[in-house]
């Protein structure tokens, strides 16, 4: 089983940003580096650079630095007190200024953003980050659309502004004791969610969950991004992600003129439940961007 407890060789590593200290997780590549370019992840709401674990050995052996982070709020990452800055505009601004520093010295970065961290991404892109390649993972166009995971939102906000994280992490134990998938993970993965979610900055909630309820759809202006910067793009989700359709997503490619995959039988977290598949898919489309 592939979790964020799975093993890997990347060191935590401290960067420093706008708010604070930038905590992630490095792997240096396999080798001699030869392709100097720097992977870097980006998590989801309510996740860390714990969410990218299966994936750092494979993707390091492949010859590429690998960053995974928490964003600011999330776990390790220091973050502001402010809600309207985990909107993705303001995220994206401090993602470009990591990126920024990364490539300072030549390196190529690739930039994979999963979830809430593909709009995060998007906006960094918006903000000039040198990039020479875009990821979006299981992420949409705009907002959330309706479904389980919106009304989680929803009655989330308030329990948050009423209870703070502690009482919302108490409502999502109630609800995952309901769920047989959650009964049967092990203690040590149950443990690691909830230290996480307890770590997070109430405030860093509130606002990407705002985020996800009311980012609109921006994919023409990401798009003439892309092209203005010949920048390559990839548009890769789950045939089961009960987040953005599957069909969404890949309106989102087709608008982007992106290459786009779906990975059979995933949900939401492919980089969790099914990391080697995903790797296949993305390793040979980095290679062709590095070597275009």
């Amino acid at each position: 089983m592939y979790s964020q407890i799975s093993p890997h060789r990347a060191h935590r590593v401290d960067f420093q940003g706008r708010y604070g200290t930038i905590a992630a997780l490095r792997a240096p590549a396999k080798g001699d580096d030869t392709m100097r370019t720097t992977v870097l992840l980006v998590p989801g709401y309510t996740g860390s650079k714990e969410d990218f674990a299966p994936m750092i050995d494979p993707i390091a052996d492949a010859g590429f630095e690998v960053v995974a982070i928490d964003l600011p709020g999330q776990q390790d990452s220091e973050g502001p007190d402010d809600e309207a800055l985990y909107r993705p505009g303001p995220l994206g601004s401090v993602l470009a200024e990591l990126i920024g520093k990364t490539a300072a010295d030549g390196r190529k970065v690739l930039l994979l953003g999963h979830s809430y961290g593909g709009l995060v991404s998007r906006a960094a892109v918006f903000a000039g980050a040198p990039i020479s390649g875009l990821t979006l993972l299981s992420t949409g166009p705009s907002e959330l659309p309706a479904g389980d995971r919106r009304t989680v939102l929803d009655v989330g906000e308030h329990v948050l502004a009423e209870q703070g994280v502690e009482g919302t992490q108490r409502l999502n134990e109630l609800r995952s004791q309901q769920n047989p998938a959650y009964a049967v993970l092990p203690q040590e993965l149950k443990d690691f969610y909830r230290t996480r979610f307890l770590k997070s900055k109430a405030a860093a909630l509130l606002g990407m969950g705002n985020g996800l309820r009311f980012e609109p759809d921006q994919v023409a202006k990401l798009g003439r991004a892309l092209r203005s910067s010949g920048t390559p793009c990839l548009v890769v989700c789950g045939d089961a992600d009960d987040a953005w359709t599957p069909a969404s997503q890949r309106d989102m490619a087709e608008r982007l003129d992106a290459d786009f995959a779906v990975l059979p039988g995933v949900m939401h977290s492919p980089n969790t439940e099914a990391p080697l598949d995903l790797i296949a898919t993305l390793l040979p489309t980095w290679r062709a961007w590095l070597t275009s």
